[in-house]
């Protein structure tokens, strides 16, 4: 058997021990659940997969993927911090393999009580490389196994798991698919040495980066746990970074512990690893000897998440302004419906903007918890993800379609219509469909408190969440509550049921784009029987119409029940593979791999982010974007151009939106020769491209030559 250990020695086995003794006396504990969890991988469950088969005389990279069983469960970094054990692996493969050191992903920081972990939320995978020795046999290899020893946490619980994992290396076949991005959330490795030194109480460590990287929110992760004489990193407290030229200068306070003669290192270590998070889930991989680190520099200024008033402030008023943006546009109708009914009375429009914000309300908060379990576990949403899924888009096809036929009084619903007197639940329906088609483009205000309540603790982003919905809603709340406002609307009368017919034609233009979205999902398989579904939907809703009066409702059963279907067969139909809209500009598709290549090739770069569902980024497209000045500006100034398409469910799109404090789209990047991205208003202007592009010389011209510092070209930075 031959072992990979990630910290070995007595202290290691002695703290396993007193775990597991801690955990055998909860069982007894008194006030305490009669049963705790055993020894095993119920809280934290692992996977061993592989990349491929394995190649004699290469390396083998197999994964150890990890998945919580419920969103407060947490894993560790090799160092976990001021609390916690990292993980052990104990290998056993054949005579002559052996088993490299695990690479890690970039953890996150979990303070709580005043102590520092570096932990792992949701599913995560660590990768670790098998040496396969040149001449192994394959054909005669059997299963390999691996016991894998490891924490798993709540902020109030830890539990000891144990997994005993086996693969068979001829049934690997192709390898996991998932390996992609796996390999994509390790942090890769800087290919310059580090320098560091440790004087009294600070460790300060010199990390070549170039001088115009952009860090958001940088820590240093230290792997080694003791740094000699009993010193070792005082993890919760305040780093400091400076810039020196093209170095990075980090400054870790130390603290002095009082450790057992036989386990406290005299001499500093003489080297050490780590991570530099550059911001939430994003850093490189370092290694660092002694060696001479500049003292001074120019401060780095981090930029800290806002306080929580300050987001919920921003996400009252994005959805307060989303009121006024062409997201909103195709269901004016429902709420210009809602605007006139509201004078009818002062309890009927308290019971409606009361009713309108509760289903304006439910649909953000519902929303976002959604979209924050599935980040949880692992997947690579974002904002708006509901309108990726072919399903959603039938769905809101045969909504959008029955809503249309009942403003046009082809038919009335028997018992809740939208727009019957005196019932509040039409108000709901209408503020749900509002907030769930309306929110998926993201306005101004709303990017920083949407981006933050991805990172922000479950409840936090869920207040954020609601502000949004309320910030939608709080127009017709106040239309609701106060007298004075209702008195400047014009008074109900007959002309309302010609209002409510003439607002059938929004509603129907809502079908009709829902219907091209269906196209652009799903291809023109999927468009066209959607096409004939919506058109016989309508048509059974109104034979149903001309019915009612006799009481029957048999049209309505039907008609409720091809929805159903349809919702659940159509999704089939949709191709995997879908033709890219046209554009004047000619961009290449979004990667990180062609965005690298692109600046690489020292021209100016315009990155835009769209998804056919989104209106705002149609608006600027037609606007800003698909210009022929637009197209003759970039051309001039050779320009770069490409395209992030997120109107299918990307997980690469969504990681570089979160990268970039994005939770959905538009987002718009440009940038110069051998300088960081710039982030553009979420709202262009029609010379706002153009102007860009002229400048280009001038800014190229201020900015002088550039020169990248030794080593920085293999570590990835152009």
């Amino acid at each position: 058997m031959i072992e990979a250990r990630t910290m070995g020695g007595a202290g290691r086995r002695f703290a396993w021990a007193v775990l597991a003794l801690l955990a055998v006396l909860a069982l007894f504990t008194p006030g305490r659940a009669a049963a705790q969890p055993e020894i095993g991988d119920e809280n934290i469950r692992a996977a061993l997969a592989a990349e491929g088969p394995p190649v004699a005389g290469g390396e083998w990279m197999l994964a150890l993927h990890f998945t919580p069983r419920s969103p407060e469960w947490h894993g560790y970094w090799s160092n976990p911090g001021d609390a916690g054990l990292g993980m052990e692996l104990a290998w056993d493969l054949p005579r002559g393999w052996s088993a490299g050191e695990p690479q890690y992903p970039v953890p996150r920081r979990l303070v709580i009580g005043g102590l520092m972990n570096h932990v792992y939320e949701g599913s995560y995978a660590v990768l670790v490389p098998i040496r396969v020795p040149r001449g192994a046999d394959l054909s005669e290899i059997g299963p390999i196994g691996v016991t894998a020893d490891y924490l798993a946490c709540t902020d109030k619980l830890c539990v000891p798991q144990r997994a005993e994992l086996t693969l068979d290396p001829p049934e690997v076949g192709g390898g996991d698919p998932r390996f992609v991005r796996w390999r994509a959330a390790i942090a890769p490795m800087l290919d310059s040495r580090a320098n560091f030194a440790i004087e009294d109480r600070r460790l300060r460590i010199g990390i070549p980066l170039p001088a115009d990287m952009t860090l958001s929110s940088p820590h240093l992760f230290i792997e080694e746990r003791e740094l000699g004489k009993g010193r070792r990193p005082a993890y919760a407290r305040e780093q400091t970074f400076y810039r020196d030229g093209d170095l990075l200068v980090a400054e870790v306070p130390l603290d002095q512990l009082n450790l057992p003669a036989e386990i406290v290192r005299e001499p500093a270590p003489s080297r050490l690893d780590g991570i530099l998070a550059f911001s939430r889930d994003v850093g490189v991989r370092f290694t660092a000897v002694p060696g001479a680190v500049p003292s001074a520099g120019k401060p780095v200024a981090v930029q800290e998440t806002p306080a929580l008033w300050l987001l919920v402030l921003g996400a009252l008023a994005g959805g307060l302004l989303l009121n006024v943006m062409p997201c909103v546009f195709p269901i004016l109708s429902l709420k210009a419906l809602s605007l006139a009914r509201a004078g009818e009375s002062q309890a009927e429009a308290r019971r409606e903007g009361i009713a309108y914000t509760a289903g304006a309300l439910l649909a953000c908060v519902a929303l976002g918890g959604v979209l924050l379990a599935l980040r949880s576990a692992g997947e690579a949403v974002g904002w708006a993800f509901q309108l990726q899924e072919p399903a959603v888009v039938i769905a809101l096809l045969a909504l959008a379609s029955a809503i249309t036929a009942n403003l046009a009084g082809l038919f009335a619903l028997p018992s809740i219509a939208l727009t019957r007197r005196g019932e509040p639940a039409g108000a709901f329906a209408t503020g749900l469909l509002a907030a769930f088609v309306a929110t998926p483009c993201t306005g101004p205000f709303m990017a920083a408190a949407l981006g933050a309540a991805l990172v922000l603790p479950p409840l936090e982003a869920l207040v954020l969440f609601a502000a949004l919905g309320l910030g939608l809603a709080l127009p017709f709340l106040a239309i609701g509550l106060v007298p004075a406002l209702r008195r400047l609307l014009p008074r109900p009368g007959p002309w309302m049921e010609t209002f409510r017919r003439v607002m059938a034609v929004p509603m129907g233009l809502t079908a009709l784009a829902l219907l091209w979205l269906a196209f652009r999902l799903g291809g023109p398989q999927l468009g066209w029987v959607a096409a004939a579904m919506a058109a016989i939907l309508i048509l059974f809703l109104a034979l149903a119409g001309r019915r009612q009066g006799a009481g029957r409702q048999a049209g309505l059963a039907a008609a409720l029940m091809l929805a159903i279907g349809a919702i659940a067969f159509l999704p089939r139909l949709a191709s995997e593979e879908v033709e890219a809209a046209e554009s004047l500009l000619d961009p290449e598709p979004f990667s990180e791999e062609a965005l690298a290549r692109a600046r690489a090739g020292g021209q100016p770069v315009f990155v835009w982010f769209t998804a056919d569902w989104c209106v705002s980024c149609k608006v600027n497209e037609s606007v800003a974007i698909e210009r022929e000045a637009t197209r003759e500006a970039f051309a001039a100034a050779g320009v770069v151009t490409l395209r992030g398409d997120w109107t299918r469910r990307d997980p690469a799109i969504t990681q570089f939106l979160s990268d970039h404090g994005a939770a959905g789209v538009p987002l718009y990047l440009w940038y110069d020769p051998g300088e960081e991205g710039r982030q553009l208003p979420q709202v262009l202007g029609p010379e706002a491209l153009v102007s860009l592009a002229r400048a280009v010389p001038d800014r190229q011209a201020r900015a002088g030559p550039r020169t990248l510092p030794p080593g920085a070209a293999g570590a990835g930075w152009d």
